[in-house]
């Protein structure tokens, strides 16, 4: 029988290849995104379908469940971006990210919990970030919002494993070809006071000449991989940076 995948924010990075390369291996996918275009992966076939979702709304993710029917593995990858001075970041954002990011996911898993746990199968895999392998400035919103959804995933794999029922986590590291400073919920030069000028300049200097990034594809791979593990592994990290981080540490 053909499996069934649900990614979370499949419109574009991340989301949308981890479509592609689930597409491609033979599984059924329902990509969700806040502005359904079936089009954006080019020739339809039976097993893609393209549904609604804001991860903020409970009455949003109510319609998905009940669309959406049996799934094997919830991939919550939806997120937004933040980056830039503590200090000069407003609650207001900060309360936004969180809902997106860290509650959106929780709110998700509780959605597909029941379904899976009936079954005593199926997997959830939460895409997270390699700001919560070591401490990157200029992140600390960001950073916090992902670290919360780590130490949720830790305990939920050793509560779901009872029922059969896989926790994993991705962590990817930096991808400039994502839309990660276009989604922003506040651009960068809004959140850099004149003090923090200097202190940001060489960390923006780093991320603008990257030794080494993550692709799309690394991403997608890792939640693959992610997937079929059966020997109880947590953490994936993806992408050469992300792996880096994991040895260093």
């Amino acid at each position: 029988m053909t499996k069934a995948i649900l990614i979370t924010g499949a419109s574009s990075g991340y989301g949308k290849a981890t479509a592609e390369y689930f597409l491609s291996r033979g599984w059924n996918v329902v990509a969700t995104m806040r502005r359904p275009d079936p089009g954006l992966f080019g020739e339809e076939t039976g097993r893609l379908r393209v549904l609604p979702l804001d991860v903020t709304s409970e009455r949003s993710i109510a319609a998905l469940l009940k669309a959406a029917g049996q799934v094997d593995v919830l991939v919550n990858n939806a997120g937004i971006g933040m980056a830039g001075a503590f200090e000069a970041t407003p609650m207001t954002a900060i309360r936004k990210i969180f809902d997106t990011n860290t509650i959106g996911v929780m709110a998700m898993t509780q959605a597909f919990i029941p379904q899976m746990r009936e079954r005593r199968s199926g997997a959830i895999v939460n895409v997270t970030s390699s700001v919560t392998l070591a401490p990157f400035p200029l992140a600390a919103a960001y950073t916090a919002s992902k670290q919360a959804i780590e130490g949720f995933s830790g305990s939920l794999a050793h509560e779901l494993g009872y029922f059969d029922v896989r926790v994993k986590l991705v962590e990817p590291g930096y991808a400039p070809t994502t839309n990660f400073a276009a989604n922003a919920i506040v651009p960068l030069e809004q959140l850099l006071p004149g003090d923090y000028a200097t202190f940001a300049q060489p960390i923006l200097e780093g991320f603008a000449k990257p030794a080494m990034t993550t692709r799309e594809s690394d991403v997608a791979e890792a939640i693959w991989n992610a997937v079929h593990d059966a020997s109880g592994q947590l953490r994936f990290p993806a992408g050469p940076d992300a792996a880096a981080l994991i040895q260093g540490s």
